[in-house]
C-alpha cells in the first residue's frame, strides 16, 4: 500500500464508523473540501470545523440517513490519492445511491485537500435541494 493511501483509507473507516475524532485524525488543520455542484452543501471549506460543518451539512440534509459504503478502489501515487466510492443517502421518503470520485491531496500523513466529484450531479443537486 502506497503511504499516501493509509490516511485516506482511514478516513473512509472513520467515517463509516461515524467516529467525528478518527475523522478529524485524518485531516491536516488547514484541510480544504471542494464539494462541486449546485445544492445547499456545494462551495468550498477551509479548516477542520468548516469541512465538518458540509459533512453535518449534508447529515443535517439527509436526515442523519447519508453514508458512504465502501470504495471501489483506492489509487495512490506520491502527488495523488483517488478514490472510486458508492455513496447513498435517504431525503423526504426519497432514496439516492451515486458512485463518486474523490482526489485527495496528502502531506505529511494528512489529507490537506480533497475534491469530490459525483457521476450523476445533476440527480445530487435536485436530491439535496
Amino acid at each position: 500500500m502506497h503511504p499516501n493511501e493509509v490516511p485516506v483509507r482511514a478516513f473512509f473507516d472513520a467515517a463509516a464508523k461515524r467516529d467525528i475524532n478518527g475523522i478529524m485524525e485524518c485531516w491536516a488543520d488547514d484541510v480544504v473540501l471542494h464539494y462541486h455542484g449546485r445544492n445547499p452543501v456545494a462551495g468550498t471549506y477551509r479548516g477542520k470545523q468548516e469541512v465538518l460543518g458540509a459533512y453535518g451539512k449534508m447529515a443535517q440534509l439527509t436526515g442523519g440517513t447519508f453514508r458512504r459504503i465502501e470504495p471501489h478502489d483506492v489509487l495512490a501515487t506520491d502527488e495523488h490519492v483517488v478514490a472510486l466510492a458508492r455513496v447513498g443517502a435517504e431525503r423526504d421518503g426519497r432514496s439516492l445511491e451515486w458512485n463518486g470520485i474523490d482526489v485527495y491531496h496528502v502531506r505529511d500523513g494528512k489529507i490537506v485537500e480533497l475534491w469530490i466529484h459525483v457521476a450523476d450531479q445533476y440527480a445530487v443537486d435536485e436530491f439535496l435541494t
